[in-house]
Formats: C-alpha cells, sequence, structure tokens
C-alpha cells in the first residue's frame, strides 16, 4: 500500500483543509447540499452529442433524470449511474463530470438519477426511486436512443450511488426485474452495522475527504432505526446469497474508510461465482471519481473512470 496519497490528491487536501468554514458533518443537510467547494464543474472536453434533462415516472411522483447521449451512432448500450453523497447531498449538477467521461469513454448512454435524499427521505425511499428508473429505463430504450437486452443495461454508482447500484442488481434478481448485464461500483458502502470492523475505518478516520464522523452523519439521516442494519437492500454484503448477481467492477481506494467493505464485497461476489474485476487504488482517496473537473481535478480520477469505463465497453458491447 502507498504510504500517502498521490501529490495531486495531497494538494487538494490541503486545498480543503484552507477553507475557513464548518465541516460538512456540522452543518444541517440543506447548508451541505449547498457548499459550493464540493461541486465540480462540467468537464467540456468530455465529448457527448446531447444532455437531456427530464422527468420519468417514480414511486413518489416525477423523478429527474438527465441523458447523456455519445457522439458516435446508436442505438446504444445504457448505464444507469446513482451519485453519491452519503444519501445525503448530490443531484443531477453535482456528478456531471464523470457522467460525461462516462458516456464517452464507455461509448453508452448514460442515464444519472436524481433520487430523493435523506433525511427528508430516509431508507428506503432512494432504493426504491433507483429500482424505478432502472425500470423505465429498460421498458423505455427506445426514447433513449438505445437497445437494452441482457447485455447491454449496466447500474453504477459511486459511494452511497454504489449502493444503490448494488442493491438495484439484487432486487432485479430477487423481482424477476430487468435483466442487468453489469454492476460497476465506486467505492460502495455495503455494511451499515455498527459494530462492523474495518481496520480501514480507523486507519482513514481523518484527513482524508471522508471522515468516521461524516461516515455516522451521513448514516443518521439515511437510516432511521437500527432494525434496517442486516436488510439486504440497505446492506448487500450481508445477503445471505449473493449467486445469479451481474458481472462487477468494484473499485476501491487506500486512503477511504469505505475500503475494507468494498473489497468484502468483491470477495463475496467472487464467492457466490460473479465475475468481478476488483480495482484498487492504493493510493487515492474516497471521492475521487467526481475530482474530474475544476476546481478538483485529480489525475487518478480520471484513470478511474477510464478502467471501469473500459469494463463498461467489454460488457455492454
Amino acid at each position: 500500500m502507498a504510504d500517502e496519497p498521490s501529490a495531486d490528491v495531497q494538494a487538494l487536501l490541503a486545498q480543503l483543509d484552507a477553507i475557513d468554514g464548518p465541516e460538512l458533518h456540522e452543518l444541517d443537510p440543506q447548508e451541505a447540499r449547498e457548499l459550493d467547494a464540493l461541486r465540480p464543474d462540467s468537464d467540456p472536453d468530455a465529448a457527448v452529442g446531447t444532455v437531456t434533462d427530464r422527468t420519468i415516472p417514480g414511486p413518489a411522483g416525477a423523478l429527474p433524470i438527465r441523458v447523456y447521449t455519445p457522439t458516435s451512432e446508436g442505438p446504444h448500450p445504457v448505464v444507469v449511474f446513482f451519485h453519491g453523497g452519503g444519501f445525503v447531498i448530490g443531484d443531477l449538477d453535482s456528478h456531471d463530470a464523470p457522467c460525461r467521461i462516462l458516456a464517452d469513454a464507455a461509448d453508452a448512454v448514460v442515464v444519472s438519477v436524481d433520487y430523493r435524499l435523506a433525511p427528508e427521505h430516509p431508507f428506503p425511499a432512494p432504493v426504491e426511486d433507483a429500482y424505478a428508473a432502472t425500470e423505465w429505463v429498460a421498458d423505455n430504450a427506445d426514447a433513449l436512443d438505445a437497445d437494452v437486452d441482457a447485455t447491454r443495461l449496466a447500474v453504477a454508482g459511486d459511494s452511497a450511488g454504489g449502493n444503490l447500484a448494488a442493491v438495484v442488481a439484487m432486487a432485479a434478481r430477487d423481482r424477476d426485474g430487468p435483466a442487468i448485464g453489469h454492476q460497476a461500483l465506486f467505492y460502495p458502502v455495503v455494511d451499515f452495522r455498527r459494530d462492523a470492523t474495518y481496520p480501514s475505518i480507523a486507519e482513514n478516520a481523518e484527513g482524508y475527504f471522508l471522515t468516521a464522523a461524516d461516515m455516522d452523519y451521513f448514516e443518521g439521516h439515511y437510516v432511521d432505526s437500527w432494525v434496517h442494519a442486516s436488510n439486504p437492500y440497505l446492506s448487500p454484503l450481508l445477503a445471505s446469497d449473493h449467486t445469479d448477481l451481474p458481472p462487477a467492477s468494484v473499485v476501491t481506494c487506500g486512503f477511504d474508510p469505505l475500503r475494507d467493505e468494498g473489497a468484502a464485497y468483491a470477495d463475496a461476489l467472487a464467492d457466490a461465482g460473479t465475475p468481478v474485476a476488483h480495482h484498487h487504488f492504493d493510493d487515492l482517496v474516497h471521492g475521487v471519481v467526481n475530482m474530474v473537473a475544476e476546481p478538483m481535478d485529480v489525475a487518478g480520477g480520471h484513470d478511474v473512470l477510464d478502467t471501469v469505463a473500459a469494463d463498461l465497453r467489454d460488457a455492454l458491447h
């Protein structure tokens, strides 16, 4: 393992540390959602043909999505993307840059989903939105200039979004839902047990973007009762059965509190016979796929996206 994060990650962490203001976990959710320092610009270098905002039917009303269509001729495969942010922050704009990059690099339509956020909408509301959006994409491929079959639909997400992607893949199996050809999980949270012991949480509790205090903050807003902790649609690592799930790409980062549970999930899938590409980046931090445009542009974030985009291209084309 690397002794310290990459030089550009260290520079970014120093810039964030120099910001004079409260910590994320000291803010109320609405204040946290308005933090400009955590909102990257779009990425004009990621060439996409069209970017379209629309709404689709959701479990609680209209559900906003953003559709990124590549420049190449369709019909394309589709990646349904769920943004990170601890289920509390994040939206279509916060993850615009990585979605543009994935659409271009994977040569696929990317559908970014603006699911409901906690604490206004705790578990399982985001899961319900994520699954409904995936069902809609599977049933409305023509509206997306897409061709979706068992090998041409993927789910993807980072952190909280990685959790949602893993859960949607599991729910689709359990409910005889959409046929999903791949799941791309960027440093997912997969285990909400408070008594779970992962060395990476203690090792990376402070100083590496996502802190242990942030994790408690997000969990406290998303999970409104301890009785949910072992629910596999909250903690997919704890499912009794990991067979018959889509092939997976799982990204972990060396300086991330979620490193060890992400690795444990990759192992659980592999042990159940699911093809898994576990990509470990030992000098990177949590959140790096969203550090790919100013004011947070880290080379490692591009490396992570390019690596997983190659997996998606292989799986979907």
